[in-house]
């Protein structure tokens, strides 16, 4: 068990890779993931679990997709959390921030699926280690 705290900011600071989220905690089965954030992801689907989302700074807007295709966005500002439930297809992008994410361990980046092929800025990925 690792008994040493982790400082968030010092965290964020060790990396500069956007979309490629790093596992600052565990808790149970859950990781808690920081990540920068800047242009487009890319839509995809976490079938089986819900994805929370605290923006530590900037704006992070999350597009939601619903079964007949409508879509709406979300737009979140530093301090704002937001869920998006599973099964819902979501596209977040950025203008540029940090956010705070806590899903279940093994969980993809990309999710279950995806659309589209992923740009060069977009990690998929089950998190990085904190170097």
């Amino acid at each position: 068990m690792d008994t040493d705290p982790v400082n968030v900011t010092d965290a964020l600071a060790s990396f500069d890779d956007v979309y490629s989220p790093r596992i600052v905690a565990r808790v149970n089965d859950y990781d808690v993931r920081i990540a920068h954030t800047r242009g487009e992801h890319i839509w995809h689907v976490h079938e089986d679990t819900d994805e929370f989302f605290l923006v530590l700074d900037g704006r992070f807007d999350v597009a939601l997709r619903d079964a007949d295709g409508v879509e709406t966005t979300v737009v979140l500002h530093k301090g704002d959390t937001f869920v998006v439930p599973r099964g819902t297809e979501h596209k977040p992008s950025s203008p540029g921030g940090e956010i705070l994410m806590f899903e279940p361990s093994g969980t993809s980046s990309t999710g279950d699926h995806h659309e589209g092929d992923l740009p060069a800025h977009v990690d998929s990925t089950t998190g990085h280690p904190l170097s």
